[in-house]
């Protein structure tokens, strides 16, 4: 994913005349970078913070998704619930496709290009945390 941004960055920030100029590389490039921002904020989301919160015996009865982000936060694993649902946004913007609006389509992509370093040091984080609670260690 940061590969595919650094590869991207002559072409940054994106705007909808830039975004319809690219060639073929750049869109497979981007279409990259989309496809692996959305499966690591899914995964993270899906597998690696319930993971934590079983890890420290910090699941209770927790059913909400909320509920569970704010527990991840009050224990120190996530950084910010707030931060963590404009990234959850964005994915879920990806899923959404807006072909006669290209304006549009590159304000959702320069948020997530911008956002990518972030996903990635919260997933250092949420790592690091972890790490203090492996038995194996």
């Amino acid at each position: 994913m940061l590969w595919a941004k650094r590869s991207l960055q002559a072409v940054l920030p994106l705007n909808a005349e830039r975004l319809r100029g690219l060639d073929d590389d750049q869109v497979a490039i981007l279409d990259q970078f989309v496809g692996r921002f959305a499966k690591l904020q899914d995964a993270m989301g899906s597998k690696l913070l319930p993971m934590v919160l079983e890890l420290t015996k910090e699941q209770g009865d927790l059913e909400a998704y909320l509920d569970k982000l704010n527990r991840l936060e009050k224990i120190g694993a996530l950084p910010s619930v707030d931060e963590w649902l404009e990234l959850r946004e964005m994915r879920n913007a990806f899923a959404h496709d807006y072909p006669e609006d290209s304006e549009l389509q590159a304000a959702i992509l320069n948020r997530a290009l911008s956002a990518a370093d972030r996903l990635v040091e919260i997933l250092r984080h949420v790592k690091q945390f972890a790490a203090r609670y492996d038995p194996t260690k």
